[in-house]
């Protein structure tokens, strides 16, 4: 970490040992040095640098002299100059032709770990916006594979797919919002397999922890750290060594917890229960909820913290009724799995499945679809499923009655057509302007829909 070279450009090899050192144990440990200005511009031209620390006091070319031509040069690298102890002068000179901070040689280390991970969040957010920008502009995705397991043609989600794939090499965390049943779990896995990461993708609901077993879960505990403890037991956190860990449902993480958690994404360091020696971790933590965290942290029930920390990338999942055209492709999808798993053959299905199918608002999004579609291919005995094939489908003409009687008119009553025209564009407003699925409230097909749409001047968007 991180994927590019650290460069701490100074002639004092033991400082940059000691300097090295101290951000390895935080976790920062591609680091390499150069003690003059010609070796780091060789390394530059050589080497993935992303960052470079540069004190300005270097033999020869002094660093003010090399600050500009690594700026013309490599101008998207971040530079930080070193200076001596409150040479204020110098710091503002270094800032004035283009550093992004400064350090005073020999202060505080934390100051020191701080500015060099600010440096490196920078770079990783341009190489992500490239990356962003080119898949965009390209669209096509450079891992099509690591998205296999979602079926979709929405723009959206395909926008989405993008997303990963930018931020998929970052060490950052992911949060995944959406509703329940929308497949964050599954575009959690689309993110570690789009990383390349070499280690596990270890998964874990952390809604049921308390905070004794949150730790013990997630860090591990050491021989006799309580009663029944015999052995040493290793955390989720070391399994995701190298890998990925997510965490799921973490709206529901008590606050105890929540302060262990944001202890390991900022320093990326644990106890183990039991133990007073930490240790390190280099898995990428990736969590989702289907909580709006935003008002979790104004009532006091999440912490802002770690709400900011865990949003340093962030996915927002559309719901299923929010991506109508997804439905016809996802249908088909989980009747082939539904035949194969229960050994039968496909079954075939009359238009007004369809048409009911999209007029339906998923409330459990695609798990949903998925218990239904399973559920009546379970229960076909024709090798054919029918709209009563559906128990939730079926009843909606009750409902629709229902909704028929409870219909108020105005005085005086409107015209067919007015009426014809309201209804349309209510139809419209509540599928997203989805012909198919409009068409499949009102009854009618789509060419139907659409002449009406044409009659009545209206627009099909």
């Amino acid at each position: 970490f991180p994927e590019f070279t650290v460069l701490l450009v100074d002639d004092d090899e033991r400082l940059v040992r000691s300097l090295a050192t101290v951000l390895a144990a935080q976790g920062i440990t591609n680091v390499e040095g150069a003690s003059d200005g010609a070796a780091a511009t060789a390394m530059l031209e050589r080497q993935d640098v992303g960052l470079v620390l540069l004190d300005l006091s270097l033999p020869g070319e002094s660093g003010l002299d090399l600050l500009p031509r690594i700026r013309a040069s490599f101008p998207s690298i971040p530079v930080i100059v070193v200076t001596a102890d409150d040479d204020v002068v110098t710091a503002v000179e270094g800032m004035r032709l283009g550093a992004l901070d400064y350090l005073v040689k020999g202060g505080d280390p934390n100051r020191f770990v701080a500015t060099t991970r600010l440096g490196i969040e920078i770079q990783q957010l341009r190489r992500e916006n490239r990356t962003l920008s080119s898949g965009f502009l390209a669209g096509t995705l450079a891992s099509p594979e690591a998205f296999e397991r979602i079926i979709t043609a929405d723009d959206r989600m395909i926008g989405a797919f993008h997303y990963v794939e930018a931020i998929a090499k970052s060490p950052s965390t992911v949060l995944i919002c959406g509703e329940s049943g929308t497949g964050k779990d599954l575009f959690a896995e689309a993110v570690h397999r789009a990383s390349g990461r070499s280690g596990e993708f270890v998964t874990a609901n952390v809604a049921g922890f308390d905070d004794a077993l949150f730790a013990d879960a997630l860090f591990g505990h050491v021989r006799g750290a309580f009663t029944g403890a015999e052995r040493s037991r290793a955390g989720l956190i070391d399994r995701a060594s190298g890998g990925t860990l997510f965490l799921d449902e973490i709206g529901e993480l008590s606050v105890p917890s929540q302060v262990k958690l944001l202890r390991l994404l900022e320093a990326r360091e644990y106890y183990p229960v039991g133990s007073d020696v930490p240790k390190t971790t280099d898995a990428r933590t990736v969590v989702a909820t289907n909580r709006d965290l935003g008002a979790a942290v104004a009532d006091g029930s999440f912490r802002f913290d770690l709400y900011y920390r865990l949003a340093t990338h962030q996915l927002e999942l559309p719901p299923l009724r929010d991506r109508r055209d997804d439905i016809r492709l996802l249908f088909d999808h989980f009747v082939r799995l539904a035949a194969r798993d229960l050994d039968s053959a496909v079954p075939s299905y009359p238009p007004e499945v369809i048409s009911g199918l999209l007029a339906y608002d998923y409330p459990g999004n695609v798990r949903e679809l998925r218990s239904m579609v399973f559920d009546a291919v379970s229960r076909t005995g024709s090798g054919r499923l029918e709209i009563t094939s559906f128990p939730v489908l079926a009843s909606r003409p009750g409902r629709a009655s229902h909704a028929a009687e409870s219909i108020r008119f105005p005085d005086p009553l409107p015209t067919i057509r007015e009426a014809t025209e309201q209804l349309v564009r209510e139809a419209m407003r509540r599928s997203g302007a989805n012909q198919t699925a409009a068409a499949a409230m009102l009854g009618i097909s789509q060419s139907a829909l659409s002449q009406r749409i044409k009659r009545h001047g209206l627009s099909g968007d």
